[in-house]
C-alpha cells in the first residue's frame, strides 16, 4: 500500500473500522414490532439508567426503533449500562487478533467519551454514532478531527499523527503489510502534512482539515457509504 492509500486509511479508518463494532454491539438486528420503550429501556440492575427515548430523539438523529436496536445491542454487551476503555480493547481485539488494537481502541474510546468520566454511557455512544452515520461531511469531518486531535488543544500535530498512525499499523499487524519499512509511518505523517498543512506552520487546523478532505474525492465518496448503514 502507497502512501497516498496509507493517507485515505488515516482518514476513513475510524469510520469503516466502526461498522465491525456495530455489528458487534447487534446494530443489525431486526426490530420486531411487539418491542416497547419500556422493555428497551427498563434498567433494573444496571449502574447507569439512560436519558428517555423522547430525549435521545431529540439529541440525535435516529428514531424510536433504531434507537432500540441500539439500545438492545449495547445493553446485551454492556448488561452494566457503560462501556468501558477496557470493553473497547476487547472488541477490537476480536477483530484484529492478528495486530495489537489496544492503543487504537484507547484513541476512539477518548473520542466517545466527550466528557472524560473514564467511561461511555448509552447517550454518548448513540451521540457518536448520530454523527459518523447521519452527519453533514463537515460533521463526519470533526469528528474525525476530534479523534486524530489527541490532545483536543484544537490542531493535530506530526506526533499525533504518527501516533494514530502506528496504532493503526501495530492493529492490522505486521503479517497484513509485511513489506512495510519501520520508517513507512512516518512517511507517512510527512505526506499527509504535505497536503493538509495549507501554511506550512507544522500543525493541522480543522479548517486546514475540513479544506483539504473535501477536494479529495476518494474520501468525499467513501463517506456516501455510510449514509445508509441503517
Amino acid at each position: 500500500m502507497n502512501l497516498e492509500g496509507l493517507e485515505m486509511v488515516a482518514v476513513l479508518v475510524v469510520l469503516a473500522l466502526f461498522v465491525k463494532v456495530l455489528e458487534q454491539f447487534g446494530l443489525f438486528e431486526p426490530v420486531s414490532l411487539e418491542d416497547s420503550v419500556e422493555d428497551e429501556f427498563e434498567l433494573s440492575t444496571v449502574c447507569h439508567r439512560p436519558e428517555g427515548l423522547e430525549q435521545l430523539q431529540e439529541q440525535t438523529k435516529f428514531t424510536r426503533k433504531e434507537l432500540q436496536v441500539l439500545y438492545r445491542g449495547f445493553k446485551n454487551e454492556c448488561p452494566s449500562g457503560i462501556v468501558s476503555e477496557e470493553n473497547f480493547k476487547q472488541i477490537y481485539s476480536q477483530f484484529f487478533p492478528q495486530g495489537d488494537s489496544s492503543t487504537y481502541a484507547t484513541f476512539l474510546f477518548n473520542a466517545f467519551d466527550t466528557n472524560h468520566d473514564g467511561s461511555v454511557s448509552f447517550e454518548d455512544f448513540v451521540a457518536g454514532l448520530s454523527v459518523i452515520l447521519r452527519g453533514t461531511t463537515d460533521d463526519r469531518l470533526n469528528w474525525a478531527f476530534n479523534l486524530y486531535d489527541l490532545n483536543k488543544d484544537g490542531c493535530i500535530t506530526k506526533e499525533e499523527m504518527l501516533d494514530i498512525m502506528k496504532s493503526i499499523y501495530d492493529m492490522m499487524g505486521k503479517y497484513t503489510y509485511p513489506a512495510l519499512r519501520e520508517e513507512a509511518p512516518r512517511e507517512h505523517v510527512e505526506s499527509f502534512f504535505q497536503k493538509m498543512d495549507r501554511n506550512k506552520d507544522g500543525v493541522v487546523t480543522i479548517e486546514e482539515f475540513i479544506e483539504s478532505c473535501q477536494k479529495d474525492e476518494n474520501i468525499m465518496r467513501s463517506m456516501q457509504l455510510f449514509d445508509n448503514v441503517i
